[in-house]
């Protein structure tokens, strides 16, 4: 179980860092009754790109930091945070497993760092599912308002979103599994073990 939660944990940070890469986070529209540009436009959270019809992709990084609108600039720290989060997570729980010999060797002990890890990837999915659905919201939100921008020129989710989206579910799920590792039982088992030796001896004696 701790295998599987770590292995789904990873696979999520590294599902979150291609999020945040990626240029695709909101895409042109292609709705409506005819497209009136050959050019596809994307847009990420570093760059935007043009690509078109014959193939050629031009990117460009975003100018300013400050001339970013505040859903960018959010979506941005979140993201940070969360690779960050994730990062420290790895670390963590590869100490913690019961599987691996490295740091301690008490088994609770081992537990508690293991569910420290799980806490850090869950903390990490929340941050990608916060930064993904904040930047979803926003699009939406420029989508539906009454614009005189024809709908087939306005931006609609980019596949970036959805990678997001499954990171985060990765992230939160395999947090989970290692949160699985309660050192209750073992602890409790040791107490048991200690209690029952005076008694034995008495009883040899």
């Amino acid at each position: 179980r701790e295998l599987a939660g770590y292995l789904a944990a990873l696979a999520g940070w590294v599902a979150a860092l291609a999020a945040a890469v990626l240029p695709q986070w909101r895409q042109s529209s292609y709705a409506g009754d005819a497209i009136i540009t050959a050019v596809g436009l994307h847009e990420g959270l570093w760059m935007s790109c043009a690509a078109q019809s014959t193939g050629q992709v031009q990117c460009r990084l975003h100018d300013s930091l400050l001339s970013l609108e505040v859903h960018i600039q959010t979506s941005r720290a979140l993201m940070v945070i969360s690779l960050l989060l994730g990062f420290f997570g790895i670390i963590v729980s590869v100490v913690g497993m019961k599987c691996t010999k490295v740091g301690e060797e008490d088994p609770v002990t081992k537990s508690r760092i293991a569910v420290a890890g799980g806490v850090l990837f869950i903390l990490s999915g929340l941050c990608t599912l916060a930064a993904v659905s904040l930047y979803a919201t926003q699009v939406t939100y420029e989508f539906f308002r009454e614009s005189t921008i024809p709908i087939n020129a306005r931006y609609e989710f980019g596949s970036a979103l959805f990678v997001g989206w499954g990171a985060a579910s990765l992230s939160m799920l395999g947090g989970s599994l290692l949160c699985c590792s309660c050192p209750a039982k073992e602890r409790r088992g040791q107490q048991y073990h200690r209690q029952s030796q005076p008694s034995t001896g008495r009883e040899y004696v």
